[in-house]
């Protein structure tokens, strides 16, 4: 089934719609860092950014750096120094947050110096002091951290457009935010087609951050179909890319996205079915193509797919039935064994008659 989810008639897992140019910008996905107790270990030389500021790098980026009014798309996690306590986690709640350099709120200004720094797909650990975060005062709401705090940030450039106005996401009209995010799922198209797994899916999260869910929560009728035309889309072809780096969990949660705005939708039920099958959930992954198949009989996919786990179950059918043959059955060597002895006991019997036949003549001979 192809990421598209307009064009029916492509085979299941492509790339959907036009290849259409978008303004610059810069973009790498990859591996979401494994979470922790605290922050990172990092051995790399510490490099000093400003007087509150210094940063050293966990995973080597590429490409330029973005510039001031770029906005950027980071993902971040965040420690007070002295406590080691994590106050926030973008990475668990699977929501990248956007920052319009030059722009950004007085608490983020050294978290946005160090972003200045990065290039696109670059990870980094940023110490910052508390006199380019949160103050004297500290925040005692959400995110919760004490007065006069320096910060651990784990830090992560996902991309970054550059704009001559820096407009952040909240400053667009719906229209405006929709055709960005549509822009972005284009690209990503573009670079699946290219099997550039990894940057497709920068594009696609870049996509779906336009779509948050405060903006989805504010929107009916012909706004919301338009918005979760794109967004659902992107969370397809994000399946359809972890599904082929063999991240099934991921691809799980994302067509779980779809089904929870569309329970009958193809593609997320048939891709869902591929992840569980490959996870060994074949049960499940047998429901998901039978719901699939019912709303797409002729799909040949999916028809391939339920063959494939009947296949599997025949051949663990007829393994079980050689386990359980040893289990209950005598095993060859027994068997073998027992013909021997049966062999032994008919020499000994005709062994027996002979002597016996022996005697009773001498004795006949005697008399």
């Amino acid at each position: 089934m192809e990421v598209a989810e307009e064009q029916r008639s492509q085979p299941l897992g492509q790339s959907d719609e036009n290849e259409v140019a978008t303004e610059a910008s810069s973009i790498v996905r990859g591996e979401p860092p494994q979470d922790s107790v605290g922050p990172p270990k990092v051995d790399s030389e510490v490099e000093v950014l400003h007087e509150k500021v210094t940063k050293q790098i966990i995973k080597e980026g590429h490409g330029q750096k973005p510039s001031k009014y770029a906005t950027c798309f980071v993902h971040y996690r965040g420690w007070t120094e002295s406590a080691q306590h994590k106050f926030e986690d973008t990475w668990h709640e699977q929501q990248p947050v956007e920052l319009v350099l030059g722009k950004e709120k007085k608490e983020m200004e050294g978290l946005a110096i160090g972003i200045y720094s990065m290039k696109s797909g670059e990870r980094a650990l940023l110490h910052v002091g508390w006199e380019l975060c949160y103050g004297k005062e500290g925040n005692f709401s959400f995110p919760n951290v004490p007065p006069m705090a320096d910060l651990l940030y784990e830090v992560e450039l996902i991309g970054f457009d550059e704009t001559k106005e820096g407009k952040a996401r909240g400053d667009m009209t719906v229209e405006e935010r929709i055709g960005a995010a549509d822009r972005r799922k284009m690209d990503g198209n573009v670079l699946f087609k290219e099997e550039k797994l990894e940057e497709a899916m920068q594009q696609y999260e870049m996509a779906i951050a336009y779509m948050g869910d405060d903006f989805m929560f504010q929107l009916f009728g012909k706004y919301r179909d338009m918005a979760l035309a794109v967004k659902n889309p992107c969370h397809l072809n994000m399946a359809a890319c972890l599904i082929k780096l063999k991240r099934y969990e991921e691809a799980i949660g994302h067509c779980g996205l779809v089904l929870a705005e569309d329970e009958n939708n193809v593609k997320a039920l048939f891709r869902r079915g591929k992840a569980r099958a490959e996870l060994g959930q074949t049960d499940a992954a047998r429901e998901d193509f039978l719901k699939a198949r019912k709303h797409a009989p002729e799909d040949k996919a999916i028809a391939r797919e339920l063959r494939l786990l009947a296949e599997q179950d025949k051949a663990l059918y007829q393994k079980q039935k050689e386990i359980y043959k040893g289990i209950f059955g005598p095993r060859p060597e027994l068997k073998q064994q027992q013909r021997a002895n049966w062999v032994v006991l008919v020499w000994q019997w005709l062994l027996l008659l002979f002597v016996r036949l022996f005697k009773l003549v001498r004795r006949e001979k005697d008399d």
